[in-house]
């Protein structure tokens, strides 16, 4: 009988995650044995959560949202991505008790917008609303396609700058609250907050759209997204949720594991 690997994906919420049976998927086309789960973890337990599944045997961890930040403070050592980020999503847990950490948002985000969904980043006008860990996730690898403009927008504004401060060294990076975008329309428009989730939309004005923007919700859902519909209702015809990207940050952390790079579209189409 094979060795059957533990891996898991914690969160909170996390019922909702697809990270299961997009992995088992990866693990039978790579003819991989391996077993993973989603666990719930109370907001005040993450560590303990992480050091009884190590000590069962698990061999490494996704993380979503509220714990990526966390994730990165427990990280013994972390990839460039993930140091810049100051968030993991994915944690490998050494055979010397070391624990390594890496941030597969941002690969994962590029490789859905720039091939799954063929749309240019180099040179585009990107507005990413939201500054929290799973936005921190991405703004490094946008900025290295070299944008004309990525402008971070928060309800908190103070949080918003502080991350351009952070990542306007590698590009062109400002910043302002939600309130304060003005008349400037943008190519790609992210939505890097949760408010899908509580099926909500965050208070923009609609000319932040043109007729070629694309509308890019980094939460996924069966339905479109609450973003997605009204930006649909706004004009918008190219719009898009995050399952590519958590397809894509996927096949990123499977590799970081298992040192395979697993093929994503026919995963993909299946859970389309």
């Amino acid at each position: 009988m094979p060795v059957i690997s533990k891996y898991a994906v914690m969160g909170n919420p996390v019922s909702h995650s697809l990270s299961p049976r997009i992995h088992q998927m990866f693990a039978q086309q790579c003819d991989i044995a391996l077993e993973y789960s989603a666990i719930e973890v109370a907001e005040d337990a993450f560590l303990s959560a992480v050091t009884q599944f190590r000590d069962e045997g698990g061999k490494g961890l996704n993380i979503t949202v509220p714990f990526k930040q966390q994730a990165w403070q427990l990280a013994d050592h972390r990839s460039s991505r993930a140091e810049l980020a100051g968030a993991v999503n994915t944690l490998k847990f050494d055979e010397e008790e070391s624990i390594y950490g890496d941030n597969t948002d941002g690969i994962g985000m590029l490789r859905d917008i720039t091939g799954n969904l063929a749309k240019q980043v180099g040179g585009a006008k990107i507005l990413v609303i939201g500054a929290g860990g799973a936005v921190r996730g991405v703004l490094g690898p946008l900025l290295e396609m070299q944008p004309s403009l990525l402008h971070i927008a928060n309800r908190t504004s103070a949080k918003a700058r502080d991350l351009a401060v952070v990542f306007g060294k590698f590009g062109p990076c400002t910043a302002s609250g939600l309130d304060e975008l003005g008349g400037v329309s943008y190519d790609i428009v992210i939505n890097g907050t949760a408010a899908s989730l509580q099926g909500e939309v965050p208070d923009l004005p609609v000319k932040i759209f043109n007729h070629e923007t694309l509308a890019y919700d980094m939460m996924y859902s069966k339905e479109p997204t609450p973003f997605m519909r009204w930006a649909s209702e706004n004009g918008v015809t190219h719009c898009s949720d995050g399952l590519g990207m958590l397809v894509e940050q996927a096949a990123e952390s499977f590799y970081i594991w298992h040192g395979i790079k697993p093929d994503t579209k026919p995963v993909l189409q299946a859970l389309r």
